[in-house]
């Protein structure tokens, strides 16, 4: 059994618990001791922590790297922020269970496409990480793709017997390690789902204490309290708790809200990220959702002929221009971050004004012309005219159920910066610089919090007994590097890092080991003196 020890750091437990100077012990995939002057034992690995932080690996509770995860570029923008765990089967629609056909096809803009995953079972998808990869993959089953198995793209309410059917296939993913459920209530099919549709489906994850993480129905920053509420009549329906994903309302709001949910008797959390624009695919803002919810072929065929997109230029542009985070000039404000068809490849990073002027059409022509050549894998980043004050963020961050959570999308030669720089920054910005958050709270929010909510074994802590997944933190020197001109620069301060015992980042650089794999929801046992995490059952 392979030993390291960690001499001279500044421990984080997590969990609560106020830092110490201490030494860390790590034998094979665990933390055998943690104390003042621990001896080395015989043949042990010496990492000097020099006074860094020794934290409990992040986990990055809202991820769409389940695909992307395989790219060593990828792995290396991860670890550099300290990230060693990564929630995926967000927004209702990823690969499992299935063939992976559908999210293959639709979502391509977010996930981008899966290189080894044929299917059927969440299972297969995370076995098929196991020693491939140098981080931990966790998987939420996702509604949207479930209900695809079961009814296609019907926009119909589910029979009864298609709504046991999907049932079904959410235990079978919660039977193989799955961590909970998510909806994409934006997004085809899960749109079409009903709330008692969706507290059905979370039935299978009560047992467990899993919880129900939802990309909520329209109108996050302008219209919250309808997605509260209905997500909150899911969860006490089926008696789980909620996880609000990317929830970027006002954080007065927020606070009001996720006080709302605790008084109706549902345990709330959600994610956010430090960044004031949004990433998604062009065909949810640039087409009709009665459109995209048909088959791509068929929405090929109507941006292919004139009468239609001249209904689509008189009908529905208008209600583009009318988007509160929008306005007049969206043209301005959305930046092409991805396309898939190679004759554009030299229009990632300029606006939608910017490629129509290039190309001598207008914003319209050159949004449908971008989805068009792309069969619609097309994404972009999305700013917005009233930015968000950091100290509007930071009281957001601040909330107790607050989780960290990237919505890191890694599909795009311009993609949005907050895939490679969301946890440095909110270490530099939200803690270091502005205090929102001490080091010990950040580490709650980083890790802890995300490890117990999703079940995640023993993570999340450093304590004896836990799985030694560990990252050192320059706290003088994390930083984000990547920015919205430059997105792909690596996060700076988080140059170590172990997963499961093994260093997997060592100066900053990969070493090349693949301990990791897929994470199945399990429970730790609790600490001494403290009681374990809700949830009653390991899987």
């Amino acid at each position: 059994m392979s030993s390291i020890v960690l001499r001279g750091g500044l421990v984080h437990p997590g969990g609560g618990h106020d830092p110490f100077r201490a030494d860390v012990l790590v034998e094979g995939d665990r933390i055998a001791e943690i104390g003042p002057d621990l001896d080395a034992p015989a043949g042990a690995a010496v990492l000097e922590a020099d006074g860094r932080l020794v934290v409990p690996g992040f986990v990055d509770a809202h991820s769409h790297a389940e695909a992307a995860v395989f790219d060593p570029d990828v792995q290396l923008a991860l670890l550099r922020q300290g990230i060693t765990t990564v929630v995926t089967g967000q927004d209702g629609v990823s690969f499992a269970p299935g063939d992976g056909a559908f999210a293959g096809e639709y979502f391509a803009p977010i996930n981008g496409a899966h290189p080894a995953y044929r299917g059927p079972r969440v299972a297969d998808l995370l076995a098929g990480y196991n020693g491939r990869i140098p981080l931990g993959v966790a998987y939420l089953v996702p509604a949207g793709t479930v209900r695809h198995q079961v009814m296609g793209r019907e926009s119909r309410p589910a029979l009864p017997a298609e709504r046991e059917a999907m049932t079904r296939l959410v235990a079978d993913g919660i039977a193989d390690g799955a961590v909970g459920l998510s909806t994409g209530l934006d997004y085809v099919p899960g749109l079409f789902a009903e709330a008692d549709e969706i507290a059905a489906l979370c039935t299978p994850l009560a047992p467990h204490g899993l919880p129900y993480v939802t990309h909520m129905r329209g109108g996050y920053e302008h219209n919250a309290q309808v997605g509260v509420e209905e997500a909150t009549a899911i969860g006490a329906a089926a008696g789980v708790p909620v996880h609000i994903s990317h929830f970027h309302t006002p954080a007065d709001e927020a606070w009001r809200l996720m006080d709302w949910m605790a008084a109706q008797g549902v345990r709330g959390s959600f994610d956010a990220y430090p960044y004031t624009r949004g990433c998604s695919m062009l065909s949810m803002t640039m087409l009709p959702p009665a459109l995209t919810a048909q088959e791509t072929d068929h929405v090929l065929a109507q941006l292919r002929s004139p009468a239609q997109r001249e209904v689509l230029r008189r009908d529905w542009f208008p209600q583009v221009a009318k988007n509160p985070s929008l306005g007049e000039d969206w043209p301005e404000l959305i930046t092409l971050a991805h396309t898939s068809a190679p004759e554009h490849d030299w229009a990632p990073g300029l606006t939608l004004a910017e490629i129509a002027l290039r190309r001598g059409t207008d914003a319209v022509d050159a949004a449908l012309d971008l989805l068009l050549a792309a069969r619609l894998d097309v994404n972009v980043v999305m700013a917005v005219h009233d930015q968000r004050p950091a100290s509007d963020l930071g009281r957001l961050f601040a909330h107790p159920g607050h989780l960290g959570g990237s919505d890191g999308i890694f599909v795009g030669a311009h993609p949005h910066p907050r895939a490679r720089g969301t946890f440095a920054a909110f270490l530099a910005t939200y803690v270091r610089e502005r205090g929102d958050l001490g080091w010990a709270e950040a580490v709650q929010h980083l890790s802890t919090s995300a490890a117990d909510l999703f079940a995640l074994g023993d993570r999340g802590r450093l304590r004896p007994g836990a799985i030694a997944d560990l990252a050192l933190i320059a706290p003088e020197q994390v930083r984000e590097a990547a920015s919205y001109e430059s997105p792909l620069a690596l996060a700076e301060g988080i140059d170590d890092v172990l997963v499961g015992g093994v260093p997997v980042l060592a100066g900053g650089r990969l070493t090349g080991a693949l301990p990791g794999g897929g994470v199945r929801a399990s429970r730790p046992a609790p600490e001494p003196g403290r009681p374990a995490p809700a949830g009653p059952v390991t899987l």
